[in-house]
């Protein structure tokens, strides 16, 4: 049975160089996440590694949380930030069916473009979705990772646009969701908490942060 992963909740140093780089691009900053898991992971480091990430941000203040199956902050750059550190194998553990919970993800809502007949072979571009459409996709989405949806609240999040010399330069449309859920398939859910939900995971999306809900 493997590890479960550990979350790692970084309050970041606003006067860091590398914190400002960060926040200005993505790419930097999915580099800088990866500098905490382990080397020689292969082709595919995030995947082996389960890392995730979320930026939470209020007006005087941003939060860095990074998931993976192992993290070392020291690795960091010097004066990024205090990181705090936790297992999350108590949260997998009091996962129970009917259980109310407090949610927060942030997404990448997206469907794949229908082509013609005439262009069949072809793959159709991948569309962001938004508005209706998009409440719509994390409600299907939520289902299928086990959780089922009393109340959401989007917030429409600044796009990405990775800024790799290599990139397609397809702009990633974000929306946060905040709202409270109940448990309806315990094993669903933790495989998409471990996992992350949706397209847009290596530029801060598909991280699925859970709480209790408190009593009514």
């Amino acid at each position: 049975m493997k590890d479960e992963p550990v979350i790692a909740r970084i309050r970041l140093n606003p006067h860091s160089r590398d914190v400002q780089r960060d926040l200005r691009d993505a790419t930097e900053m999915h580099r800088t996440v990866m500098r905490m898991v382990p080397d020689g992971l292969g082709d595919s480091p995030r995947s082996q590694a389960g890392l995730l990430y979320r930026l939470d941000e209020t007006d005087n203040s941003s939060t860095l949380l990074v998931q993976a199956n192992h993290l070392d902050p020291a690795r960091l750059p010097a004066g990024y930030g205090k990181a705090d550190i936790k297992s999350l194998t108590p949260m997998f553990t009091a996962l129970r069916k009917g259980l109310a919970v407090r949610y927060r993800i942030v997404l990448n809502p997206s469907k794949r473009e229908r082509l013609t007949l005439e262009a069949r072979g072809k793959r159709g571009r991948i569309l962001p979705l938004s508005g209706a459409d998009a409440d719509q996709w994390w409600l299907r989405r939520a289902a299928d990772a086990g959780l089922q949806i009393h109340v959401l609240t989007p917030t429409n999040m600044p796009p990405i646009r990775p800024r790799r010399q290599d990139s397609d330069g397809m702009r990633h449309s974000l929306i946060r969701y905040d709202g409270t859920a109940t448990v309806a398939d315990p094993g669903a859910l933790h495989d998409a908490v471990r996992t992350g939900i949706g397209r847009g995971k290596p530029y801060g999306a598909g991280l699925l942060s859970l709480a209790p809900a408190p009593a009514a």
